[in-house]
């Protein structure tokens, strides 16, 4: 019998997109604030959708170029 991969996450954690893109917390929550980075709260958590975290690495490409 063989199981199917766990789906993928729709939205990050904050720690998770520190992670993904090699910031710090502070820099994170800067780019929340700075509206350059999506993000909801559900209850007290605060989630980053993943096409946001794809959405602000296509536009630091754009900018770089």
């Amino acid at each position: 019998m063989t199981t199917a991969p766990p789906p993928s996450p729709e939205a990050f954690k904050v720690p998770e997109v520190m992670a993904a893109l090699r910031l710090s917390r502070s820099k994170v929550y800067d780019l929340i604030r700075s509206k350059q980075l999506e993000s909801f709260t559900s209850g007290r958590a605060r989630r980053i959708p993943v096409d946001a975290v794809r959405q602000y690495m296509q536009h630091r490409i754009e900018e770089s170029d």
